[in-house]
């Protein structure tokens, strides 16, 4: 991190989805610095499947059959033989025999390309390209009438590749369930726009956390790559962000009588549904104004404090009250469940 990266504010991306989601809960979690109580992970073949690719991405190989073999003997070394969450050896070997159908399907679906698209960024750039969680960090300056300041977002991607002219991030998530709209989508234009200017408008009926999360997500991102660029020297790129879909359950197939596991995995360009082609055709970039203007406000906000979540009170009790992990220390949930009526 530069000094000047020290000088500023910082968020993260986990950070800024919180505040999508609840401002209280931010400033719990985040200002104030308490601790939520740990609940047992709902994807356990995410973070061993997120080693393992990597490893075999770091190999530099570019044969599927090697990469396959890489990322399987990387599982061996790191899948648990006792751990707690398997009641039987039989559980524990079916959950194995996932993991490996997945890595099939990954180097099947992208991986093999995306080892190639490695291949040539590092014969053009010099640079560590493969995590898991690479850091990228983006200054987003805030709103004009504040012209003096920024804030440095911290975003991380599983690796970095490239595709023709594109250079891409790439990160494994379990499932991209939660992006909602934005997996049937190709363009902004039309039923996204409106379901994220909806979102912040106080009047609309709608709203969706997760799926705007991921378009201001898309933005740090790509602005991170695009300051990754600048200090390989890429100039003429242009800059991507794609998940990948590794664990879950509704891609996986099983024959228990001939005991085999048949996996498949989902890749969304996030940078498809979140280009603005006016936007584009003005730039030649991968942007979208009206998402980073409201990056932007939404970070200013973020860094002067607005915690209060009086004024979205009622989307933030739907969303993010059922399953709050702060909510027995939310005054302003407790004010509520005690209110007289009338």
């Amino acid at each position: 991190m530069s000094d000047e990266d020290t000088d500023r504010p910082q968020c993260t991306v986990d950070g800024l989805w919180t505040y999508l989601h609840c401002p209280r809960r931010y400033e719990l979690a985040h200002v104030q610095d308490l601790a939520a109580e740990d609940g047992a992970t709902e994807t356990p073949r995410l973070e061993p499947l997120r080693r393992a690719l990597c490893a075999s991405l770091e190999t530099g190989t570019t044969d599927p059959g090697a990469l396959v073999d890489a990322a399987t003997d990387r599982l061996d070394a790191v899948w648990p033989d006792g751990d707690d969450r398997f009641h039987s050896h039989t559980q524990r070997r079916h959950e194995k025999r996932v993991l490996e159908a997945t890595v099939e399907a990954y180097v099947e679906t992208v991986g093999t390309d995306h080892a190639r698209g490695l291949e040539r960024l590092r014969e053009a750039a010099d640079g560590e390209f493969v995590g898991p969680d690479r850091p990228l960090r983006a200054p987003i300056s805030l709103p004009e009438t504040e012209r003096n300041r920024s804030v440095a977002v911290e975003s991380t991607v599983d690796y970095v590749t490239a595709d023709g002219a594109s250079l891409v991030g790439v990160r494994f998530v379990p499932t991209t369930v939660p992006l909602g709209l934005l997996r049937y989508r190709s363009s902004w234009e039309g039923d996204v726009a409106a379901l994220f200017t909806d979102h912040f408008d106080p009047d609309a009926e709608r709203t969706d956390p997760d799926a705007v999360g991921a378009l201001l997500e898309t933005a740090v991102v790509l602005e991170g790559l695009r300051e990754l660029c600048d200090r390989l020297g890429l100039d003429e790129r242009t800059c991507r962000y794609v998940l990948v879909s590794v664990a879950d359950r509704s891609n996986v197939s099983v024959d228990w009588v001939g005991e085999r596991v048949e996996a498949s995995v989902d890749t969304v360009d996030l940078t498809e549904v979140f280009l603005d082609h006016h936007t584009f055709g003005m730039t030649h970039e991968h942007r979208n104004r009206t998402v980073e203007n409201r990056l932007a406000e939404t970070l200013a906000a973020l860094v002067d404090g607005e915690f209060d979540p009086t004024p979205v009170w009622d989307r933030v009790a739907a969303d993010a009250c059922p399953d709050c992990e702060y909510a027995v220390c939310c005054a302003d949930r407790l004010s509520r469940e005690v209110a007289f009526d009338g």
